[in-house]
């Protein structure tokens, strides 16, 4: 259903620092070369903050206004500092969650969980931690993984993400998820053994340079290990012990200059954690029943907690309900809009002009108004994209068939979406067509109520037995002011 993602050779090139009377900045442990990776450096951060946007959507994550957060923030923007390599766009999050970990998304978002910074004894030791995370970003393991996964056949790429992970609730945000998702537990992150043992190494180095005790990477893992066994904490799963992690970190330590007076722990850090204390931790099984949501108390997009639009406002000029787009006028809407047209490899449409387009590297595209989407989701627009079957799509009743499993993958992954009615048949520039209406739950929200969303299916046979499918998507208040603009960029739809 999805397209590939090119092949692109990336260099990553560890910089260092030798001069006169100057050690050097990493004095054993070098980065190996680059892994075999698919994705471009653009395409890693385009697409990894497109999953930390779903990270937001799916975990309690404190805003960033919040003490802890500024903590963390602080803290990793001393590892940055001496971070090698490329220059990542790093930002720091902490997630109320109780289990003990933290994971570094590709591109260099990075979430720390209440339970690390609660568990933590020094500022080192948490220092460390998030040394070792910064790492995997650094050497570029997480889209490596991806690669590996693409060269097994198993489909779990950012390129599958980036295409529609940040549609969120709407009509198709879970079609891009499928086979990788939240539950899924973020697989593309857990490392191997070889992987863990380089950032241990290089993470041992960063903190060395950041002017912390190096020894408080291992003694973390240790003093969890210790508490909890290698089965007993989140951390072990994800970051698995590669059999000798004391012995060559301890090695590695013993090859750097000793410095004098390295940071152990800090007033600031000792602060932060009796503040982690006090803030509700949840336990997996509270974060994926979602409570956490009504509270209004966590981030649910960057910069801080989910405002909801005033009953009766203008939403043009409130706050999107929970981190989405906020509920547009009908000027916004472009409805007088002339429209222009777009030739895509499979099929072209005529849209808005004032509406933006997205592409995504599987060959689908999104058409929304300005301010029609955001981190949440699209509240507004028509996204195309297409579906090809075990069998040609030849015959009505194969269309049929085709049609009633794209919407019932969409009811079945998207929460509360349900479809409405039954499949019509029409035609769309000569070529038969199927439509059926679903119901879900828009990102927009009013006065703290969720708001109803829309939606149209349109599903067309191509000629080459695949189908090219329309969802139309639009808050149900506003579904009939925008039907007669749906309706002529549907006659404008032709595939081939």
């Amino acid at each position: 259903m999805f397209g590939t993602v090119k092949r692109v050779k990336t260099i990553l090139i560890g910089v260092l620092l030798i001069g006169s009377g100057t050690s050097p900045a990493w004095a054993r442990f070098q980065i190996p070369p680059p892994c075999k990776n698919s994705f471009s450096i653009q395409q890693e951060q385009t697409e990894g903050a497109k999953v930390a946007a779903e990270v937001f959507k799916q975990m309690p994550v404190l805003p960033d206004s919040s003490p802890v957060s500024q903590y963390v923030r602080q803290l990793g923007a001393k590892l940055v500092a001496v971070t090698p390599g490329y220059r990542w766009p790093f930002n720091f999050h902490v997630v109320a969650s109780d289990e003990i970990n933290a994971f570094a998304l590709p591109g260099g978002a990075m979430f720390v969980n209440l339970g690390a910074i609660r568990a933590a004894e020094t500022e080192s030791q948490l220092a460390g931690v998030m040394a070792h995370e910064l790492s995997h970003v650094v050497m570029r393991h997480s889209t490596c993984n991806l690669t590996k996964q693409q060269s097994l056949g198993t489909w779990a790429a950012l390129g599958q993400l980036g295409a529609a992970i940040a549609l969120g609730n709407g009509a198709l945000g879970s079609l891009a998820t499928q086979g990788i998702g939240m539950a899924a537990g973020l697989g593309f992150l857990r490392m191997s053994r070889d992987y863990e043992k380089q950032a241990d190494l290089l993470g041992t180095d960063i903190l060395y340079d950041a002017g912390f005790d190096p020894r408080g990477l291992p003694q973390f893992f240790e003093t969890i290990q210790a508490k909890y066994g290698e089965g007993g904490a989140q951390i072990f799963s994800d970051h698995p012990n590669p059999g000798n992690r004391m012995e060559y970190v301890n090695a590695e330590i013993a090859s750097l200059p000793r410095k004098p007076n390295p940071t152990v722990t800090s007033a600031a850090f000792k602060n932060a954690r009796e503040l982690a204390t006090k803030e509700k931790a949840y336990t997996a099984k509270e974060m994926e029943s979602g409570a956490w949501k009504q509270t209004g108390r966590y981030a649910l997009v960057a910069g801080g907690p989910a405002q909801t639009i005033p009953a009766g406002g203008d939403a043009r000029a409130g706050q999107a309900g929970a981190g989405g787009p906020a509920r547009l006028s009908r000027a916004a809407l472009g409805l007088e809009d002339r429209l222009i047209f777009y030739n895509g490899k499979t099929f072209s449409m005529s849209y808005p002009e004032s509406w933006r387009k997205g592409e995504g590297q599987n060959g689908s595209v999104a058409f929304v108004p300005p301010e029609g989407a955001s981190q949440a989701g699209i509240a507004y627009g028509a996204i195309v994209d297409s579906a090809r079957f075990q069998t040609a799509v030849a015959s009505a009743s194969d269309l049929a068939q085709a049609t009633t499993a794209i919407s019932t993958q969409m009811s079945q992954q998207n929460e509360g979406m349900k479809v409405v009615g039954s499949i019509g048949n029409i035609t769309v520039n000569g070529r038969s067509a199927d439509t059926i209406e679903l119901r879900g739950r828009s990102p927009l929200s009013n006065g703290g109520a969720t708001v109803a969303e829309r939606d149209l299916l349109v599903a067309v046979a191509r000629p080459d037995g695949a189908v090219s499918y329309v969802v139309f998507v639009a808050p149900e208040p506003d579904y009939d002011i925008l039907k007669p603009l749906f309706t002529s960029m549907l006659q404008s739809f032709r595939v081939r």
